[in-house]
């Protein structure tokens, strides 16, 4: 078996993953498979290089309020701050590793010439930073809350407030990307998308919790997202590859 830093790959656990194919999911009715699943084993283009060094980041690239105007003028909105460790099975953290998050602005649209949504688009937010694990593996990200918006799935569905996250191994095949949730939003319940995850306690695991002991007075409130890559509590993720 082929080994990394992390210990032995280990295969896809599909039961406690999403199916493919959802319904009330309407975009995966067309995009899942038709055919059996081909399990292909991973080779150096898939577990060595590039390396990301600190050198190639910005001082606000973990700033959203301030990134987009390089701190000329702060994004509009209620500030918060997501925090967290990566972590692997055994709780070890995992330093070093990219991670970069992208997210809808806080009237609930994205920077992106496809989002017609009838809210305005903030001249001050371009909705995406990424940062570096610490020796402890720990990240931060100064950001906006998103708002939630429509999307034509069926008549009136809503997608919760979230935000993309998307972390890096030691090298481009080794991506894992999911989606964070705010504890208390009422729409996680009724988003097709959350509700592919059947089991509760794993989509909780999606849900970041209101941590006050981190928020500002005066400032932010704190939201931790702790990521774990792999065992029994691991985050659940939109593109876990077999034997990645």
């Amino acid at each position: 078996m082929t080994m990394t830093d992390l210990g032995p790959l280990i295969p896809r656990n599909r039961t406690v993953h999403p199916p493919a194919y959802a319904p009330d999911y309407k975009t995966s009715v067309a995009r899942s498979p038709t055919l059996p699943l081909l399990s292909l084993e991973s080779g150096p283009s898939e577990e060595t290089g590039p390396m990301f060094g600190h050198g190639m980041f910005g001082a606000l690239d973990n700033n959203l309020i301030l990134n987009w105007t390089k701190g000329a003028a702060p994004a509009i909105g209620e500030r918060i701050l997501v925090f967290g460790h990566v972590l692997d099975e055994r709780g070890k953290p995992v330093p070093e590793t990219l991670v970069e998050i992208w997210q809808a602005n806080a009237g609930g649209r994205y920077r992106h010439k496809k989002d017609s949504y009838l809210a305005p688009l903030d001249p001050n937010f371009g909705g995406c930073g990424r940062t570096l694990t610490d020796e402890n593996g720990y990240y931060e990200f100064l950001t906006i809350r998103p708002g939630a918006y429509p999307w034509p799935n069926r008549g009136n569905d809503w997608r919760p407030m979230h935000i993309h996250v998307s972390i890096y191994g030691h090298s481009f095949g080794q991506r894992l990307i999911t989606q964070l949730y705010f504890e208390g939003d009422p729409l996680i319940d009724l988003c097709p998308i959350a509700n592919t995850i059947k089991e509760r306690s794993n989509l909780d695991r999606l849900v970041a919790p209101l941590d006050m002991s981190m928020a500002r007075p005066l400032d932010f409130l704190a939201y931790r997202f702790d990521i774990v890559l792999r065992g029994r509590r691991q985050t659940m993720f939109e593109n876990r590859l077999e034997g990645l």
